[in-house]
């Protein structure tokens, strides 16, 4: 593909009467559904560079704050089950169950069927609706996800999938509503690409391997695919660099809000210094112009604190 020069995208040549000459067709092959070694891998880089008013544009849009929390992504929220098995350290729905007395630190980890969100009908809703967005997708309660998500994509609901993806039940999944597609986007967990900080913050999630291959994967059977590196455990850079043009949406970013003080070394320490406004500040200069990247509400606010000032 014909790199577009700076100053001269299509939109803003037409006024200066410049051309923008032609695209290269040419597609680049995705990787076989064999599990690949994922460090291999290249980034397929495909898009264009934009000029400098049109950058300015696109980062002014990212910083514009829509909403908080889950309502940056959706509508509404559908969860069927109480407590999550993954139990990751940082999690902020199990530490609203525990503050609110409705879990306990031993109980958030045996999940348990809401009969009552799975026996239900569910109805063309207004927007996109969010599943889940309280536990994850996992082996032992994806019979129920399949039945509930049936009921969402048959009423024509526009679903936005958010897992830290099990190989296993993506497959199913994909299998299922292959005939859906139109109405699914998948959002990908995927916090670090150095499996030692997973091993610890998300200790019963799958792998950062398996979680990557499953965008590769999404990818190639032509559903919408995401990620969110939220929150993130290490430098976002290498894992946007290794799986961001594996995106055909977005790939967002935010930071740990809430740092426990009960976090053993070194791992407090890690994630105090990658969350201050002076590294985050650095991290937005580096990555703001790069294609896809979207901003969660804890780094914008931050970024239009920086612009007050």
């Amino acid at each position: 593909m014909n790199k577009i020069k700076k100053g001269s995208c299509p939109e803003h040549t037409q006024k200066n009467g410049a051309s923008t000459g032609k695209d290269d067709n040419s597609t680049q092959k995705l990787p076989s559904e064999t599990k690949t070694d994922f460090s291999r891998l290249l980034v397929i880089d495909c898009e264009a560079d934009k000029c400098d008013e049109c950058e300015k544009k696109e980062n002014y849009e990212k910083l514009k704050i829509k909403g908080t929390g889950t309502k940056e992504w959706a509508d509404s929220n559908v969860n069927i089950a109480y407590g999550c098995s993954h139990d990751c350290k940082y999690c902020y729905a199990k530490k609203m169950a525990i503050r609110f007395k409705r879990e306990t630190e031993r109980s958030w980890k045996t999940m348990r069927i809401n009969k009552k969100a799975v026996q239900k009908g569910y109805r063309k809703r207004k927007g996109r609706i969010m599943f889940p967005s309280s536990h994850d997708i996992t082996t032992e309660i994806l019979d129920e996800c399949i039945i509930v998500l049936k009921k969402i994509l048959e009423a024509e609901n526009e679903v936005l999938i958010t897992t830290k993806p099990n190989l296993d039940c993506i497959r199913r999944i994909m299998n299922e509503f292959k005939e859906y597609k139109h109405l699914i986007q998948f959002r990908f967990t995927i916090t670090t690409n150095m499996q030692l900080f997973a091993d610890f913050w998300e200790q019963g999630a799958p792998s950062i391997s398996d979680r990557s291959y499953a965008i590769l994967l999404a990818q190639k059977r032509g559903f919408k695919t995401s990620i969110s590196c939220e929150p993130y455990l290490s430098d976002p850079m290498p894992l946007y660099e290794l799986l961001g043009k594996y995106c055909t949406e977005s790939f967002w970013i935010g930071k740990m809000n809430y740092i426990s003080r009960s976090i053993p070394q070194p791992f407090q320490s890690i994630i105090r210094n990658i969350t201050t406004k002076e590294y985050i500040l650095d991290l937005y200069d580096r990555m703001k112009n790069l294609p896809k990247i979207r901003w969660k509400d804890s780094i914008k606010e931050i970024i239009k604190g920086r612009k007050k000032d």
